[in-house]
């Protein structure tokens, strides 16, 4: 069914909504800006966020400044080897004065659910995540909970640490809709960082947008005009991802192991839908998908061991088939 054009109205409200939430988070997250717009991107297409870095870069700060900004409820599970599923969705607790179970709800029913360290909770707690995330529900007791409107796991991951950690699984990285991995920050930022908390900057905390402004950038979203041509190069992007040893040099092609899923072609098209509206466009280019092509291939697309011991990464491999794709 053809969508209703965005008008310039429109445009102009999601536009000025936008610039408060990206100008709120610049003011108190220093040097990732790009981490602000893709958490921005993952509100916008309800999908949810995997970032990855050593310890004391933000990731956490990130995730509570864009929820300060939109005024949205926040839960932190700090994932451990103990943690079990009850932990996060809830269970049954007894009530002695009626004589019943009653349901409780867990920490995962909020807008934004940060997951601390994801990857040192056990692959079954893990797993209970899995339906909360991909059907927005969860099931205590045989009855179903709708999460809210606006649902979105932040994820974080320490990828130095290897001891008491469990691998996230291939299924379980592909419902993240984006992956980012994080950097530390260079001089002049870590200089600002050290000013913002000497001065006070980072413990104010105020609404800049409401969740009602997130559900009208949620559905202006869904009207981006995609052409045909833009999504066919989405699909050769991810086509190309499976037949590397076609399109790439064999001294590339040897490393992969396997390319993305049907879902990482959805993803391109919704989350560049997103980045069109942050763009203060009603339509999609083709820099709207290289803008996020790390950020959904990077976690979809698998190397092998050799890889790893020769040091070429996910990005490698990406900007190489960039490279050979044609662009439209």
């Amino acid at each position: 069914m053809q969508q209703d054009a965005i008008s310039a109205v429109e445009l102009q409200q999601a536009t000025a909504t936008i610039n408060n939430i990206l100008g709120y988070y610049n003011s108190k997250v220093v040097g990732q800006p790009f981490l602000g717009a893709a958490i921005l991107v993952s509100m916008m297409s309800n999908g949810h966020i995997l970032m990855e870095s050593v310890p004391g870069l933000a990731k956490t700060t990130a995730a509570k400044v864009m929820t300060d900004a939109v005024n949205g409820t926040f839960s932190r599970i700090q994932c451990t080897p103990d943690l079990i599923p009850s932990d996060i969705i809830g269970t049954q607790i007894y009530n002695a004065m009626t004589n019943s179970f009653e349901n409780k709800l867990g920490p995962v029913y909020a807008n934004f659910v940060l997951l601390d360290e994801i990857n040192r909770s056990s692959a079954k707690t893990q797993s209970a995540m899995l339906e909360a995330m991909q059907e927005h529900s969860v099931t205590i007791g045989g009855q179903n909970y709708k999460m809210p409107d606006v649902f979105v796991v932040i994820a974080t991951q320490n990828p130095i640490e290897q001891e008491g950690t469990y691998v996230l699984s291939e299924a379980q990285l592909d419902r993240f809709l984006l992956k980012v991995k994080l950097d530390y920050p260079n001089p002049a930022c870590e200089m600002e960082i050290l000013n913002r908390i000497e001065n006070g900057t980072l413990s104010d905390s105020r609404a800049v947008a409401s969740m009602q402004d997130m559900v009208f950038l949620q559905n202006l979203r869904k009207r981006v005009y995609v052409d045909n041509a833009i999504k066919k190069y989405i699909v050769d992007i991810v086509q190309a991802t499976r037949n590397v040893d076609k399109l790439l040099p064999p001294e590339l092609a040897q490393y992969v192991r396997m390319g993305a899923s049907t879902r990482a072609a959805i993803t391109f098209m919704e989350a560049a839908k997103a980045v069109a509206i942050i763009n203060g466009r009603g339509y999609c280019t083709p820099d709207d998908v290289k803008t996020i092509r790390y950020a959904v291939l990077g976690h979809r697309i698998s190397l092998n061991f050799a890889a790893i011991a020769d040091g070429v990464t996910e990005e490698q491999i990406i900007d190489a088939i960039i490279g050979v794709v044609p662009t439209p």
